[in-house]
């Protein structure tokens, strides 16, 4: 009987120690669970990286698949080149063209400079040595006149000479036949009248000497002005060269401003030529490969996507009454269910700008005003501790649960 006293008051201590421990566990999680934060509607982030063809054509070689890891600079898949290559080479040509051109409008810029400055100078020599020569073909046609007018007057004095000495042969002639008077005053006064013709036609002549010399001098006189006329209008010509050389200057400037079109026309080229060959921009695993070789792909056409292993996070939808106490900076912890509940340590890195519906595709809208009060969740960011993850085995998509530290 007293040993069943004793067995009876050992399992009532064992039962009062249970309970005991009991509820400082239950205490422990209780006051554990009032400063945390948990959620399951929570997954692992990371970057992917759409990989497109920047270039169109068709694909020649595809040098990864899918899951395989590669680092920044890998080549994933060639375009063939022919095409691009023909363009640069096209596009190179017209480049030495346009150099070859604006080559030579720059050479003409200063022969136009000087050619100028001569023409200008021959044009107004030019214009002085014509007006010289008006002025002395004036002075020439008022000599000539001067000079007709006197060969006029000796004419006529010659004429009035000639008229007088006939006259005496006709008043003498009568006389000699009777005698009245010698012979020989009648052969003078025969000799004195054929003098005096003689002299009347070498007067008519001097006249039509200086008519002629007359003509000729206004005849100089006309070519003078003519010439001075075309030296005048060379010389304005001459003056207008500064505005064609400022239009050779200009076409000098556009020749140079085609060189640089040439110039980026052969650098575009040569970059869609550098395209046909598409590199990873980054280490990371291939996923979703959506290309094969021979395909024909568009620019801006998906090819595959580049995900990170290195740089993941989670993000945490917690219900908008969960965030009363959270702040960035506090401690989190992760357990992740492809791991079988692996718990991973993290900071809470910042809190969404907005709720996930407002974000959301079609955002909800209260318009018809039949308003039923949701409780929202808001995105939280997770940072995790650096070297946790040595095996890589976290990956973009995964459910986790995530349990935020508030105290």
């Amino acid at each position: 009987m007293a040993l069943d006293v004793r067995s009876s008051r050992g399992v009532a201590r064992w039962v009062v120690l249970a309970a005991v421990v009991i509820a400082v566990v239950a205490g422990t999680v209780v006051w554990a669970r009032s400063g945390a934060e948990r959620t399951d509607d929570a997954q692992i982030e990371g970057r992917i990286t759409p990989i497109v063809a920047r270039v169109g054509g068709t694909i020649i070689t595809i040098g990864v698949t899918d899951n395989q890891f590669v680092d920044a600079g890998t080549v994933l898949f060639e375009i063939d080149p022919k095409d691009y290559e023909v363009a640069l080479a096209k596009a190179e040509a017209e480049l030495a063209d346009a150099q070859a051109t604006a080559q030579a409008a720059g050479t003409d810029v200063p022969i136009a400079t000087v050619t100028v400055s001569s023409d200008v100078r021959t044009a107004e020599s030019g214009l002085t040595e014509a007006q010289a020569a008006i002025a002395v073909a004036e002075r020439q046609v008022e000599a000539a006149h001067a000079q007709r007018s006197a060969a006029t007057a000796r004419e006529r004095e010659r004429q009035a000479s000639a008229a007088k000495a006939a006259k005496d042969v006709e008043r003498l002639k009568p006389l000699v036949a009777k005698e009245e008077v010698a012979q020989q005053q009648y052969d003078a006064a025969v000799a004195a009248a054929d003098a005096a013709t003689a002299a009347v036609d070498a007067a008519k002549a001097d006249v039509a000497a200086e008519i002629s010399a007359v003509a000729v001098a206004e005849q100089r006189a006309v070519q003078a002005k003519s010439a001075a006329t075309r030296a005048t209008a060379a010389l304005d010509e001459a003056r207008t060269a500064p505005e064609q050389l400022q239009g050779t200057r200009a076409r000098a400037l556009a020749a140079a401003a085609r060189v640089k079109q040439a110039e980026a026309a052969v650098a575009q080229a040569r970059l869609a030529l550098e395209r046909t060959v598409v590199k990873a921009p980054s280490a990371g695993v291939i996923g979703r490969r959506a290309v094969e070789v021979g395909q024909s792909v568009q620019a801006s056409q998906p090819a595959m996507a580049l995900v990170s292993r290195d740089d993941v996070w989670v993000v945490a939808n917690y219900k908008e009454t969960q965030l009363v106490d959270v702040v960035p900076g506090q401690a989190a912890s992760v357990e992740v269910d492809a791991l079988d509940g692996r718990v991973f340590t993290g900071k809470v890195d910042s809190i969404g700008a907005a709720t996930g519906a407002k974000f959301s595709l079609l955002p909800p809208d209260n318009s018809t005003g039949n308003f039923v009060k949701v409780v929202q969740r808001v995105p939280v960011k997770i940072h995790l501790d650096t070297g946790q993850d040595a095996e890589h085995r976290l990956r973009p998509g995964l459910s986790v649960f995530a349990t935020i530290r508030t105290r």
